[in-house]
């Protein structure tokens, strides 16, 4: 168990409030617990039982350190929130009043030195939000083909030098034909690859990246970091799959709220949200029509928020 604490800055609090509306009694389900921020804010709120979810072992115990004085009304569950209509037939609950999903990486899981998420660290190539998963970072960068790494980047990563990276990877890491695509020199922390995505960019690329919205300057690993992530944790097709599920454990005018860090999560949770409400008009209804954003206060006080958006599908009628 790693000793650093779990740091968690809860996303636009306010929001979450404002459009989850607890009420006392309500269910609730916080899908991505962390250090139990938001959730916290809820049972302040109104006097509920929430079920937290998370694949993160570390963030469950976090968050019940972190929660200690409402251990009563939270049920901790260590699993992944796409799995998340067996959880409530185990706890025999049909329906929830409502759901959230915060999809950023916590500041923890950045910041430890035995995770591998950040660039800004070494540490080894890990990336799993869950430790029990068998995929690494590290595996992909190893034995992935240039084909397969340089597809990843621009896919996920939306990298404009995914196929000179994915070529610099492969060169790095030799290749013996007589162990297949067992590497010679194997690439194994994020330090290393770092050095190698910069001997594959121009400098002029690496120093005149785009600023995000907020005018943070963008760190040309971050792409790569960004795709190597999503494919550990198989992150877009859970959050594709999940979002019809999850609107059908919705009780009637039950809300499911769902936080994204970049264009490709929000680009899924909005035409998700679209298409259940083209096909249901009388059944689901869009709250949001444009993203709740952070406001200038919040950005300050916690940058990491800069880019998140908020999302939200209202359920309007019983299912039958």
């Amino acid at each position: 168990m790693n000793e650093i604490q779990f740091q968690h800055k809860p996303v636009m609090v306010g929001g979450v409030l404002e459009y989850l509306r607890p009420k006392a009694g309500g269910i609730y389900v916080d899908g991505t617990l962390g250090g139990g921020g938001h959730t916290k804010a809820i049972l302040k709120t109104a006097n509920c039982r929430i079920i937290g979810i998370d694949r993160d072992l570390e963030a469950i115990f976090a968050a019940k350190k972190n929660l200690a004085d409402y251990k009563d009304q939270v049920t901790f569950v260590h699993n992944n929130f796409s799995n998340l209509p067996a959880i409530l037939r185990s706890l025999d609950i049909p329906k929830v009043d409502g759901i959230l999903l915060d999809l950023g990486v916590s500041s923890h899981q950045l910041e430890s030195p035995s995770r591998g998420f950040s660039f800004q660290k070494d540490a080894p190539l890990d990336m799993r939000m869950d430790q029990r998963d068998d995929l690494t970072a590290g595996k992909i960068i190893n034995f992935y083909d240039e084909k397969k790494l340089a597809d990843l980047f621009y896919k996920y990563g939306e990298e404009r030098y995914s196929r000179q990276i994915a070529k610099k990877i492969i060169e790095r890491r030799g290749q013996s034909p007589r162990r297949g695509l067992s590497p010679i020199r194997p690439i194994r922390t994020t330090d290393e690859l770092v050095e190698i995505i910069k001997s594959a960019t121009p400098p002029e690329y690496r120093f005149n990246l785009p600023a995000s919205r907020q005018g943070s300057k963008i760190h040309f690993a971050t792409r790569v970091f960004q795709a190597l992530r999503i494919e550990v944790n198989d992150e877009l097709k859970i959050l594709e799959d999940f979002i019809p599920k999850a609107a059908q454990l919705l009780a009637k005018d039950g809300r499911l709220l769902i936080i994204s860090f970049h264009s490709l999560e929000d680009r899924i949770v909005k035409h998700t949200f679209r298409d259940l409400a083209q096909n249901n008009p009388k059944k689901y209804k869009i709250l949001t029509k444009k993203p709740i954003t952070p406001s200038v206060e919040e950005i300050t006080r916690n940058p990491r928020s800069r880019s998140a958006k908020m999302r939200v599908l209202e359920k309007t009628i019983e299912d039958r």
